[in-house]
């Protein structure tokens, strides 16, 4: 499985961006897909994840900010960024993972597939 993220650049604090991610390959294994983020000199962390069926998690810093969603027939996952604010300024990644679940995993270690980050930078 590959995955393509794009739709990154560079957004004036409360601006809006919307993140894609196409996966190709081994389309069918995957189950859940998700968006993580590591800025410089931190962790990656957690952003946005979402089932097959479209069960959604968030971090709490994005909630209400930020919307994922996914469309099954395209493969593709989308993160849907509004109020962006400089503390979102990171390299966004996208995930997907095989597991069989009722929600989707949040734990980064649990995902089996990466994209190869986008950039979204927010100036103040």
């Amino acid at each position: 499985v590959q995955l393509q993220a794009s739709g990154g650049g560079l957004v004036q604090a409360g601006g809006s961006l919307r993140l894609s991610c196409t996966a190709s390959g081994n389309i069918f294994s995957i189950n859940d897909m998700g968006w993580y983020r590591q800025a410089p000199g931190k962790q990656r962390e957690l952003v946005a994840v979402i089932g097959r069926g479209g069960l959604t998690d968030y971090t709490d810093s994005v909630k209400g900010r930020f919307t994922i969603s996914r469309d099954n027939a395209k493969n593709t996952v989308y993160l849907q960024m509004n109020a962006l604010k400089p503390e979102d300024t990171a390299t966004y990644y996208c995930a997907a993972d095989n597991l069989v679940g009722v929600l989707p995993p949040t734990h980064d270690y649990e995902y089996d597939y990466w994209g190869q980050g986008t950039l979204v930078t927010v100036s103040s």
